[in-house]
């Protein structure tokens, strides 16, 4: 098997991989809905008791902020992922191929490992050559 056929190879599975992993990152969008659901229950049950046990309206707040957040981080993250594995499909955009690839090593450890070897993958130059449309020379 030459060099780059297995480059191929290695390519198509490493978007194959990041669609699973935006797929996966994409779940954390239901913990950020389930932080908002909370928070946006504490708001409703205190001004609906307004006096006796009524639990404070910023702690609802607070819980419907941080499930935002979370939520649109996750969002993000998915789609980015999912883009990196177009890209990676189509040889297209190196660097933000590499970059997703160096974020992706911040999810530790399913992210780590797929980032880490991404970043393997990049580096080769038949790789390189490939991202550039020119033929590489084996």
């Amino acid at each position: 098997m030459s060099m780059v056929n297995q480059d191929e190879e290695h390519l198509k599975l490493l978007s194959i991989l990041h669609y699973v992993w935006g797929g996966l990152a994409a779940c954390g969008l239901c913990f950020g809905g389930l932080y908002a659901v909370i928070g946006g229950g504490i708001m409703a049950a205190a001004t609906q008791a307004q006096g006796q046990n009524a639990p404070p309206a910023f702690v609802g707040m607070i819980f419907f902020l941080i499930g935002g957040i979370i939520a649109l981080m996750a969002g993000t993250i998915s789609v980015l992922t999912i883009l990196a594995g177009r890209n990676l499909a189509r040889r297209k955009r190196y660097t933000f191929c590499f970059v997703m690839a160096c974020i992706s090593c911040l999810s530790v450890p399913l992210g780590t490992a797929l980032g880490v070897f991404t970043i393997i993958v990049l580096q080769r130059p038949t790789v390189k050559a490939m991202f550039e449309g020119t033929p590489a020379a084996v």
